[in-house]
């Protein structure tokens, strides 16, 4: 079944279409929400709920651009729904840390990394750190878009990236001893 045939079906309520569509992006889904919340079980009710969310909505999906990428944003905005909800979204910018970063180290090391090592790092890094390199280096927002989404300074976005950056490279050079 094509992507459109799909799309068409679930927006008929067709339960089977509906199965199929959760059985398709599931999988992947699930990694994102993995990304943003430390804890398996909580990580697939986000999956749930977003997905009921996907259901609930599909008539508002333009096919202008791609069901992935809509599928993946309303994921990830039920995920920092979530964080908010359990109060687990602080964002703190802890200044003489940031001072004390040595800005000459280069700090790309998500380039370094596969995909599993990047998740285990991650489930080590505070929630505010975890979600922000989530949002920039994964999902691709820009630091205006992040600082809206979690009502912070854009200057609070730039300072979580580089000090979950930081945080991670130190995490990978104890774990390399």
């Amino acid at each position: 079944m094509t992507e459109f045939e799909l799309i068409e079906r679930c927006r008929q309520q067709d339960a089977k279409a509906q199965r199929t569509l959760y059985e398709r992006y599931s999988p992947k889904m699930l990694g994102v929400c993995r990304r943003y919340i430390s804890s398996r079980e909580d990580a697939e009710d986000v999956l749930v709920e977003g997905m009921f969310k996907v259901f609930d909505n599909i008539q508002a999906f333009q096919s202008a651009g791609s069901f992935e990428g809509w599928i993946r944003r309303i994921i990830v905005n039920e995920a920092l729904m979530f964080l908010r909800k359990k109060r687990l979204l602080t964002v703190d910018t802890d200044v003489a840390e940031l001072n004390s970063l040595d800005h000459a180290t280069p700090l790309s090391i998500e380039h370094e990394l596969a995909a599993k090592e990047i998740l285990q790092l991650l489930d080590r890094l505070p929630t505010g750190y975890r979600t922000v390199f989530n949002l920039f280096v994964i999902e691709g927002y820009k630091h205006i878009e992040i600082a809206e989404m979690l009502n912070i300074s854009i200057n609070t976005s730039k300072s979580q990236l580089i000090l979950a950056k930081e945080r991670m490279r130190k995490e990978l050079e104890r774990l390399e001893k």
